[in-house]
């Protein structure tokens, strides 16, 4: 199998270092053979020389022999170190992949939760909701009485005093105060909200008011709490939906609701 180029070059350097230090010890054997030869020589003249040279032989043999082991020894090992960085390349290459893809699928999460929040927010924002939560339907519109100048103009939903009172759709406060904010006594505190489709809303007998004249509202914001303030016979929330801005033009807010998709 062919090394990388990096583990080649590190293979080769363990390779050349080594015989660098063979050759020199190489280098130290033979002069050391050569004095020992001369000294034997000079005991000796006619066997020595030729043991001498025998004896060098296999000292090179030896130092050859373990140059071979030891390049052969430095393949190995960085064949080794190779498959190491290869495996430990892989296994971080998966943890990468791995770390990216879950970004990915969270960044796809994030967006696809805000994209929705955003729908639902602008699907509330053209909504049309109830006045209050939790109520029971009391006198309802156009019925004649004792307690109207004419007949009934509203819808009454039944509450206790501090009930919290919404917009119904979101729009523009255009009166806000006692004496119906300008339409009489008998509303007591009260609020009228203009609305993007020409719409009005009234909200009567009203403890507290929470918003003011010119004050632009959302679709189901708190705007008051539910009181018996005005020409009233118990806590209660008195409801109106007008064609106009003041007393008379109202039209029957129950049906007009369920038209805009919330039943009451």
């Amino acid at each position: 199998m062919a090394l990388p180029v990096r583990s080649r070059e590190v293979a080769k350097f363990l390779i050349s270092l080594i015989s660098q230090i063979f050759l020199i010890e190489f280098r130290k054997e033979k002069t050391r053979m050569s004095k020992f030869a001369a000294i034997r020589h000079s005991k000796n003249s006619a066997g020595t020389p030729k043991t001498a040279k025998s004896l060098l032989r296999r000292r090179a043999a030896v130092v050859a022999a373990g140059v071979g082991v030891t390049v052969a020894l430095g393949a190995g090992a960085a064949s080794a170190a190779d498959g190491g960085l290869l495996g430990l390349t892989s296994h971080v290459g998966s943890t990468v992949s791995a770390q990216a893809d879950a970004q990915a699928k969270a960044a796809a999460d994030a967006k696809a939760t805000a994209a929705k929040a955003k729908k639902d927010a602008a699907k509330k924002a053209d909504a049309w909701v109830k006045p209050v939560d939790k109520y029971t339907l009391g006198e309802p519109f156009g019925i004649p009485g004792s307690h109207w100048a004419h007949k009934h103009s509203g819808q009454d939903f039944v509450v206790p005093s501090g009930t919290a009172v919404k917009s119904v759709h979101k729009g523009t406060v255009i009166k806000a105060g006692p004496w119906g904010g300008g339409d009489g006594p008998a509303y007591g505190n009260a609020i009228v909200i203009q609305h993007e489709n020409g719409t009005y809303t009234q909200y009567a007998h009203l403890s507290v008011i929470q918003v003011h004249v010119g004050q632009q509202v959302g679709t189901g914001q708190q705007i008051a709490l539910s009181g018996s303030t005005g020409n009233s016979t118990g806590p209660h929330l008195h409801f109106e939906v007008r064609t106009g801005p003041n007393y008379g033009s109202g039209i029957e807010p129950t049906g007009f609701l369920r038209a805009h998709g919330d039943a009451v």
